[in-house]
Order: C-alpha cells, then structure tokens, then sequence
C-alpha cells in the first residue's frame, strides 16, 4: 500500500499559494497548510505538521517565505513554538521604513 501523504512538492506548492493569497502584512498558520492537504480531520492534518515544517525552513533559506514568532522574522535553523508563514520582508515591507529612511523630517 503507498503512503498518501503529499510529498514536498505538493506541501511546497500548497504553502507558496497560501501565502501569496493571503498577501504582503498577513500570515498563515503552517496548521493551514496541512489542512490544505489533508483535510479537516486531525488523522489527516497532523502528521504533516512535521513535513510542513521542513519545508518551510528551506522555504526560507531561499528567502521564498519568512518564518515569524510572534511578529519578527526568526532563524530557519533556530525556532520553536508557535510560528506563522508570510511573504519574505522585501515583498511585504512597505516603502519608506527601515534604516536610512527619514522619519520626522
């Protein structure tokens, strides 16, 4: 009997499409993008919790995705807890904020 669970590819895609729907300043809950796959029911969803993670992490390595805890970008390599998915900061940030910007001017 095969394994029906998705593969990376198919997590993958299914991460990189929620993210963009959800658009630039909003996140997704990695639970969301299991449930994508597998289902409303926890038999489904839940053991790709793991994968998802995986994904995500590399994901972020090639700044596709951004990892964030509590609002703030974390380490890929260096995360636990709770965490949220969002676009990478230099398609989310808006213009005009950061370092060098003049503020109070």
């Amino acid at each position: 009997m095969t394994d029906p669970r998705p593969d990376d590819a198919a997590i993958e895609t299914a991460m990189l499409r929620l993210v963009a729907e959800r658009g630039a300043d909003k996140t997704v809950c990695p639970s969301e993008v299991a449930r994508a796959l597998g289902g409303p029911h926890p038999d489904g969803w839940g053991p790709l919790m793991q994968p998802v993670r995986r994904v995500a992490v590399r994901l972020a390595h090639a700044g596709r995705i951004a990892i964030l805890r509590k609002g703030k970008p974390v380490d890929p390599d260096d995360f636990r807890g709770i965490y949220r998915l969002s676009l990478p900061a230099s398609d989310a940030a808006p213009s005009g904020s950061g370092p060098g910007s003049q503020s109070g001017v």
